[in-house]
């Protein structure tokens, strides 16, 4: 695996740099969604059972404490209590699209790392198929021994760049349906607790 790494040349290393921004971006982002959705239908519940009661700066408190998008969200609706609830519901939806923005950090990177790892490696392809000519011109023909060096370079690329793309485009489109499922399931809770407090 190494000596193929080698043989590839020397854009072999910015193909190698895409694979570990990409895994690195993938991995952060799996954490950051687990906190997120860690504890939040346990924080909807408590705090759809305050508002219920009309506890409001209890609720409050709780929604301080546990932290997080939906808890921003919810602490944005509890302040506009007894409001109407088309008013309550606008200021909800201008803090939960504040509050989801985050989610997509570091996607739109991912997305141009799928897109530039082929083109890495067919631009090695080029230049190796560039050396493979120089040896014909300057040898007149060449033997499949120094022919080779180049043709191997030009192979190798291609399959190293798109072996970076294909995983890349899988986890992007991954990662994107987690960030619709979470943005869905905090509108989801953030209207419940709207249609309790709004008057």
């Amino acid at each position: 695996m190494e000596e193929l790494f080698y043989k590839g040349g020397p854009l072999m290393y910015p193909i190698l740099l895409c694979s570990v921004l990409a895994l690195a971006i993938f991995f952060e982002r799996l954490w950051s969604f687990y906190q997120i959705h860690r504890g939040t239908a346990a924080l909807a519940a408590e705090v759809e059972g305050l508002a219920l009661k009309t506890h409001i700066e209890e609720a409050i408190i709780v929604c301080q404490r546990q932290g997080g998008p939906l808890s921003r969200i919810f602490i944005a609706a509890l302040r506009l209590q007894g409001r109407r609830r088309d008013q309550i519901k606008t200021v909800v939806e201008e803090v939960g699209s504040r509050e989801t923005a985050p989610l997509e950090r570091y996607l739109g990177l991912m997305g141009t790392i799928a897109t530039i790892s082929p083109l890495l490696g067919l631009l090695g392809t080029v230049l190796g198929m560039i050396d493979a000519f120089t040896v014909i011109a300057v040898q007149g023909g060449g033997t499949p021994a120094t022919l080779g060096g180049g043709i191997s370079q030009a192979l190798i690329t291609t399959a190293a760049g798109l072996s970076v793309a294909i995983p890349t485009i899988l986890l992007h489109k991954y990662l994107s349906s987690r960030v619709d499922r979470i943005t869905l399931e905090l509108e989801e809770y953030s209207l419940r607790v709207v249609d309790l407090l709004g008057g």
